[in-house]
């Protein structure tokens, strides 16, 4: 039975690819599409890649979304909180692509963002939804946080390593170079052309909310909670993320057993794929994959990891429509790429 869905957020970047899949997703059939600025205006003022051209943008507005069996929320940082549990109170379920819900605890929101959050109760409710490590919690769910596309790929290359206790207890370092597509699409100085071509920059240094999610999901696959050091830069490029992580080897720990837990952890996954050289954001554009490759170092005794990932789908709509098929107990890689358009 086809699903009824509504995308708040539709004009964004995040929301274009909720609508492109959508729309080519057999299960799914898009009847409302909300926007902020942009409401009153049609899809194609905001999307004009996409098919469907004419559809009209209304607001985001819970209110107007009726018969609905599914909304996906491509909101910014707290904007998705209130329209969350209005729709759970209708009877809908919820994909959210932001960050009001993800982390899990009161302390733990307010240090990562400075302020409390509106719905205290409900955080360490939602399931967590990066599937490759927590399927069954995001399978037949109601709501859902998707998670953010930096610690997706950290989570994806770290995650099954920490779980089987092939690292020591940290600190982990995680470095990630991102597209520019990853900081929204709204209008900021130090990202204009002119501000990005030709260089790369670290950003958030010491202070990326992304950290606090990335040490929880640590915790959640294994013993204790080790400390990140996580450092995101910008690139020239449009999108696509390469995180390369380091962490401490355990004793007695050899290169094939690095190799052969990814491979236990991700042989039925659908969109993990560990490879046998570091792998390039081009082969992943397009595509709700991740490529992981590891090593380990024999004179410092250190993991390193590299994954890549495109951070508009694995990292963000993508991966909300696999939790969603999920969800909904649909075939998990229904409606999704596999194959990317770069050589």
């Amino acid at each position: 039975m086809t699903k009824r869905i509504a995308i708040l957020g539709a004009s964004g970047y995040a929301g274009g690819e909720l609508i492109r899949l959508a729309d080519e997703h057999p299960d799914m059939e898009i009847v409302y599409l909300g926007a902020h600025t942009k409401a009153g205006s049609t899809l194609g003022a905001v999307h004009p890649h996409l098919m469907g051209a004419e559809r009209a943008l209304g607001p985001n507005d819970p209110d107007e979304i009726d018969d609905v069996d599914m909304a996906f929320l491509a909101l910014p940082h707290g904007a998705s909180a209130e329209p969350a549990m209005a729709l759970l109170d209708k009877g809908v379920r919820v994909a959210d692509l932001g960050s009001d819900f993800r982390l899990d605890s009161v302390d733990r929101y307010e240090a990562a963002y400075g302020s409390p959050h509106p719905f205290p109760g409900e955080l360490g409710r939602w399931p967590y939804g990066l599937p490759e490590l927590f399927r069954g919690d995001v399978a037949g769910a109601d709501r859902v946080a998707v998670p953010g596309c930096y610690p997706t790929s950290a989570l994806l290359a770290l995650g099954p390593l920490h779980g089987a206790g092939l690292l020591e207890g940290g600190p982990y370092v995680v470095d990630s170079v991102s597209g520019v597509s990853g900081a929204g699409r709204g209008a900021k100085e130090n990202l204009m052309y002119g501000a990005v071509d030709e260089g790369v920059a670290a950003y958030g240094v010491l202070t990326h909310r992304h950290r606090p999610e990335m040490e929880q999901g640590l915790g959640a696959v294994g013993r204790g909670e080790p400390k990140v050091m996580f450092t995101p830069h910008l690139v020239p490029m449009q999108r696509g993320i390469l995180s390369t992580c380091y962490a401490p080897a355990a004793s007695g720990v050899l290169a094939a057993d690095i190799v052969a837990a990814l491979h236990a952890a991700y042989g039925a996954s659908p969109f993990v794929d560990v490879v046998a050289e570091p792998p390039n954001t081009r082969w992943v554009v397009g595509t709700n994959r991740a490529l992981i490759n590891a090593y380990l170092d024999p004179r410092t005794r250190s993991v390193i990891v590299v994954a890549a990932i495109d951070n508009l789908l694995k990292g963000a709509a993508g991966q909300a429509i696999q939790c969603a098929n999920l969800m909904f107990g649909l075939e998990e890689t229904a409606g999704l790429p596999m194959a990317g358009w770069m050589p």
